[in-house]
């Protein structure tokens, strides 16, 4: 920034920007920290190709979409549906909003099948909309027995990625009875480092990132209290959030600053996972609480947490969140469907009393500057 002297007019332009940034400031923490006191609005957001499963008149079904990652504008989610049962494939997809267009992943790489793939998960979507990041599965036999690699997809191009620490299961003797091969990518930021974890032949998970520029892997990412280690969502600061497994089996949520891991637990918790992590420290995720999961929030500025369930939510799990504050996910309703959800904030009237007064300021402040200025000219 240029100093030196201000004319009477540039010092005005000065105030009145500072006046802007700090109106604009306190405009952005009301969206982006719901704990402060902020509601929420839900909307409840299925993918129409997602059909009852499984198909039978005699039990109806259920169907099952969930929503992973947004951008910052709002206008992109990233998600699939189908819940990887044996015949119920996971299928990737790429929301646009407000219009609800759904564009299947699967149908939209021809190459897939020379890839081996039978089901796709996208997700995260980084904030420019231009990658994505998810994992593959070869088979759909089942949940136990289907083996995930990662992927990005970027300018329409599908890569897999699969961190060379991790074993074939499929080797007789390479793994523990029951431990299946796993690796995935779960988050990105904007400058496509992306992080994922893979399990180890006892079947322990290692997070790590990967530099989709360099195309190369990080160290083992674990927490200094884990026997297991998940990391699944990234910022633009670096910063990770994700979930570890202590010696006792008991899952606790944490975010990781340069190394620094801080084990984030609600009160009354018996699991937690952070599965979200925007720029101005906000997390989202689960927490077990009482024997239900509910979807929290997690402001780690101020440690505070809010719960956050739909009206008729069975179960909630929030997977993903923008600078906006806005969160992606899904919940179980009374009929055991599995619904994709999007939550905006909306604040509370006093909330909008402190906005209308702060813009209606910079109204008063920017008339002023137009007369001023118009002094000046004359």
């Amino acid at each position: 920034m240029k100093t030196g002297t201000f004319t009477k007019l540039a010092v005005a332009r000065r105030g009145a920007g500072r006046f802007m940034a700090a109106a604009l400031a306190v405009f952005g923490a009301i969206l982006a920290s719901p704990s402060a006191g902020a509601g929420y609005s839900f909307e409840t957001i299925n993918d129409p190709a997602d059909q009852p499963f499984p198909p039978s008149p005699a039990t109806g079904g259920v169907t099952f979409t969930n929503l992973m990652g947004i951008t910052s504008s709002g206008d992109t989610i990233a998600g699939f549906y189908g819940s990887g049962a044996a015949g119920d494939p996971n299928t990737g997809f790429v929301l646009t909003l407000p219009g609800k267009t759904f564009a299947p992943d699967n149908a939209s790489f021809p190459e897939l099948p020379t890839f081996n793939v039978a089901q796709t998960q996208i997700t995260a979507v980084n904030e420019n909309g231009t990658t994505f990041t998810g994992y593959t599965y070869p088979t759909n036999l089942g949940v136990a027995f289907d083996t995930q690699f990662g992927f990005y997809e970027q300018g329409g191009v599908f890569t897999m990625v699969n961190n060379p620490k991790t074993p074939d299961c499929s080797v007789a003797g390479d793994c523990d009875p029951g431990v299946i091969t796993e690796n995935q990518l779960i988050g990105v930021n904007n400058a496509n480092i992306a992080v994922g974890f893979y399990n180890d032949s006892h079947g322990n998970s290692h997070g790590y990132t990967y530099d989709i520029a360099t195309k190369t892997f990080s160290a083992d990412i674990n927490d200094p209290l884990a026997v297991s280690t998940v990391t699944a969502a990234i910022n633009n600061s670096d910063e990770i959030a994700g979930f570890y497994t202590d010696s006792m089996g008991v899952i606790h949520g944490f975010i990781d600053n340069g190394g620094v891991f801080t084990t984030v637990d609600p009160p009354g918790a018996t699991e937690t996972e952070l599965l979200g992590l925007n720029d101005n420290g906000l997390a989202d995720g689960f927490a077990d609480i009482g024997g239900v999961m509910d979807g929290i929030l997690y402001n780690s500025l101020t440690k505070t947490f809010t719960i956050l369930n739909p009206t008729g939510s069975d179960g909630t799990t929030l997977n993903g969140i923008n600078d906006a504050g806005d969160v992606v996910g899904f919940f179980v309703d009374a009929n055991g469907n599995t619904d994709g959800l999007l939550g905006t904030p909306v604040p509370e009237p006093a909330t909008w009393v402190m906005m209308l007064t702060a813009f209606a300021g910079l109204g008063a402040l920017g008339l002023g500057r137009s007369r001023k200025a118009a002094r000046v000219a004359t």
